[in-house]
């Protein structure tokens, strides 16, 4: 158990060094915290609502000979004998209550007038002849739309609502025109009950459920906790995820700097003198390595739950990736300090080496939805990190434990060969 001692007290050494507890969660939980504070405001504040149109109709429709539909048993249409009247129930009915604000004007002139004083912000103007026109295989029947040129998002949602109105009714016409079609000509006076007809079987559900001319859908509320929480997974979640991996990566160098640091003190020398072997002293100094990066990301995985509700996924995939941050981390500090002659050469690696490569591994977290996005998540992967921060991100996705092991796969490839190349540097070394 010697290499077992060994590693504690390297590790209690790097504990109590002031500067390693900084980086080691401090600096993590501090960068991260700045991002909570500045994004925390947008899940505790309201709901978006979108402000109701103000929407003013004048229906000059007066029906037609041939068309004279009633629709009172036709969801949506509220005792209407015409296409306008029609139109003008669905504008009222209470699927459209949130959205729209309904006025009426006695004249298209009136409406117009009343959208250019801004009073309203859309006029909605059925001609005298809409019914008649609609009802003619001949004729085009059309509303016009007039809106206040300065607004967009609520002229363009009634647009959006009578646009999708007047392609169901379209279908309507179609049926009107097959009818007079196929129809003897002393048939053809009841084109209006074959409209009538045809409404309530297309536009009916089966079991008389509701139906209705417009799908209209309230988005779901999400409570309070439930759009923090989704905050926190977007946007603080993988900020933690990656600054966390950053310093795991600079705790797994700083560690296994002991070594260096005992050689230069000639500690080391004097240990290989003992009855301890030099595989025994050497595999402390690389547990104490694989101890210290363990200890750092458990405590920072715990404390980022429970201080800023940060939901890393269920545990078996973040025990998994955990497993990959701490043997990436802890082999790629030994790999590191195998290169290295003495200490003197650690501000090169840590202000240059792992400062880029943390850097570009943690790309895909800041780059977001930004163009190139993709490209820019590829870049990241020529490094351990970048494929650290992928395998956590999975995670916390909730993806298949297939893609996080195949993640975790690479980067345990990446570990091996650090490991590998590290520990037969330093046996050579000291041989």
């Amino acid at each position: 158990m010697k290499a077992l001692d060994i590693a504690l007290k390297d590790m209690l050494r790097s504990f109590r060094s002031f500067f390693a507890v900084i980086f080691m969660f401090v600096i993590p939980l501090l960068v991260t915290g700045m991002f909570y504070f500045m994004f925390g405001n947008i899940a505790d504040s309201g709901e978006f609502s979108l402000p109701k149109t103000k929407v003013i109709v004048a229906n000059m429709d007066k029906g037609g000979p041939k068309f004279n539909v009633n629709t009172k048993n036709i969801p949506g249409g509220k005792d209407a004998d015409t296409m306008g009247e029609l139109i003008v129930g669905i504008l009222e009915s209470d699927d459209m209550a949130d959205l729209i604000v309904v006025a009426h004007a006695s004249s298209p002139a009136a409406a117009r007038a009343a959208v250019d004083n801004q009073t309203q912000q859309v006029a909605i103007i059925i001609p005298l002849d809409f019914s008649k026109k609609f009802a003619d295989i001949n004729e085009d029947a059309a509303i016009e739309f007039y809106q206040d040129p300065t607004l967009t998002i609520g002229p363009s949602v009634i647009r959006a609502i009578l646009n999708r109105f007047t392609d169901g009714m379209a279908s309507v016409k179609i049926a009107v025109n097959v009818f007079m079609d196929e129809a003897q000509p002393e048939e053809q006076i009841y084109v209006g009950e074959v409209v009538q007809r045809y409404l309530k079987i297309s536009l009916a559900e089966e079991d008389d459920l509701e139906a209705e001319l417009l799908d209209v859908r309230t988005p779901v509320k999400e409570d309070a906790a439930a759009k923090s929480e989704n905050l926190l997974v977007r946007i603080v979640g993988p900020i933690m995820g990656g600054m966390m991996i950053f310093y795991a990566f600079y705790t797994g160098t700083s560690t296994g700097q002991s070594i260096l640091r005992e050689e230069e003190e000639r500690t080391m020398p004097r240990l290989f003198t003992t009855p301890t072997s030099q595989a025994t002293i050497l595999s402390g100094k690389f547990l104490s390595v694989f101890m210290t990066v363990s200890v750092q990301v458990i405590v920072l995985l715990v404390v980022a739950k429970y201080l800023f509700g940060i939901n890393w996924g269920d545990i078996l995939p973040v025990t998994i990736s955990a497993l990959g941050i701490i043997f990436s981390a802890s082999s790629f500090g030994i790999f590191v300090n195998s290169l290295l002659k003495d200490t003197r050469q650690s501000g090169v690696i840590f202000g240059g080496v792992l400062t880029v490569t943390g850097m570009v591994g943690m790309i895909n977290t800041f780059s977001g939805n930004m163009p190139n996005s993709a490209q820019f998540g590829d870049v990241s992967l020529l490094v351990p990190q970048g494929w650290a921060v992928l395998g956590l991100t999975q995670s916390m996705n909730g993806q298949p434990i297939a893609s996080l092991l195949t993640t975790m796969s690479v980067l345990l490839a990446w570990g091996v060969v650090f490991f590998t190349v590290g520990v037969w540097r330093f046996n050579k070394r000291y041989a």
